[in-house]
């Protein structure tokens, strides 16, 4: 065998369960990650860039191990990796390690946050248990599924963490609502949370309320709880169409935003690439929803559709979501924005949540119908 045959083979066997469109897509937007927190972080040091280059290594590395996986096999796995979660979840509201005010650290050898494991392990489970009654679904199992979605959102919302209990209520409703739920169901629970608005105010925290006033006036407190918000918008509009150019942003360069490098991050790109800039980013997240969509369309099971639409409209909502708090439309609830954040936990479960998107596609021929 010659040494060219032998790194083709190699090549293929590597390269066989990867998506070629979504691969692309995502070491495009990795490339930009590195480049941004770079600059967010004050383009001194490259310290933090080489730490987000380990992050997406690490990352893509479990992405590859879980595209390798038959989507059969991650359906067995939806059980254990639900029990297994919802067990550290309780372990955290029991032993949990507190900080900066809330319990979401568990420390068993390791540190890890265990509300992490739920963002794969939600949608697992409700594809798994929907996929088991597609013959014929009855209003008790809508309600089985709801209750098996809000026992660990409710758990996570105690700790407090309020971004990525919304997070992970999404990623189980749209499980929820791809099986079929009825739009009546939907309008009467978003009657019935209308109602319960008032009781759910006095339940919010007073910082969480005080998010919902920054996000109505921002210049009521603009050195305090709408400092974020003022300064983004700032950094935001100051780029202009073509930006200041990479490490010439004044807000950024001169440490007026905060959070720079993690929640606020699209305030110093916006600044230094302006609206092309800003352009380009949502471009390249439509071809990450536009494949995603694509591959959940031509699922052969109930299973793999579910999971493959459900991941895909959870990476659009961390998207909006996060785009929204910067500019100023929703309120800062701590999510940040999709594979361009600095953080190795957030990057990990989005990119294992593409694995899973990539073994749906590439096992298709294998799973019987």
């Amino acid at each position: 065998m010659s040494l060219k045959t032998l790194i083709n083979r190699v090549f293929d066997a590597l390269t066989r369960r990867l998506d070629g469109p979504l691969m692309v897509t995502l070491i495009v937007l990795a490339a930009l990650s590195m480049t941004v927190v770079f600059s967010a972080s004050g383009g001194q040091t490259f310290d933090r860039s080489l730490g987000q280059l380990r992050n997406f290594a690490v990352a893509l590395v479990a992405m590859w191990i879980v595209a390798n996986i038959p989507p059969q096999t991650l359906m067995r796995l939806a059980i254990p990796i639900y029990i297994a979660g919802m067990i550290l979840l309780i372990s955290v509201a029991l032993f949990g390690e507190i900080r900066n005010g809330a319990r979401r650290w568990l420390h068993i050898g390791v540190i890890i946050q265990p509300s992490e494991i739920m963002k794969i392990g939600v949608p697992l489970l409700l594809a798994w248990y929907f996929h088991r009654k597609e013959e014929g679904l009855a209003l008790t199992d809508y309600a089985v599924a709801g209750l098996m979605l809000m026992l660990p959102t409710g758990l996570i919302m105690r700790q407090p963490d309020l971004g990525t209990s919304i997070m992970i209520f999404a990623s189980g409703f749209f499980v929820i609502f791809l099986a079929g739920l009825s739009w009546k169901i939907i309008v009467g629970a978003g009657v019935a949370v209308a109602a319960a608005l008032p009781f759910a105010w006095n339940m919010m925290h007073d910082y969480q309320r005080q998010r919902i006033f920054t996000l109505l006036d921002p210049t009521e407190d603009p050195l305090g709880a709408g400092y974020h918000i003022i300064q983004s918008t700032i950094a935001i509009g100051s780029g202009g169409v073509l930006g200041k150019g990479w490490l010439n942003g004044s807000q950024a360069q001169l440490d007026f935003i905060p959070e720079r490098s993690t929640d606020f991050i699209l305030a110093v790109f916006g600044e230094e690439f302006g609206l092309l800039g800003n352009l380009l980013l949502l471009t390249l997240y439509l071809i990450v929803i536009g494949r995603g969509l694509m591959i959940a369309i031509n699922a052969p099971t109930t299973f793999s559709r579910l999971l493959a639409g459900a991941i895909t409209l959870t990476f659009f909502m961390y998207a909006f979501v996060n785009i929204g708090m910067v500019t100023g439309i929703l309120p800062v609830v701590g999510v940040p924005l999709p594979l361009i954040s600095y953080g190795g936990t957030a990057i990990l479960t989005m990119l294992v949540g593409f694995g899973i998107l990539m073994s749906i596609s590439t096992h298709k021929r294998l799973v019987s119908t």
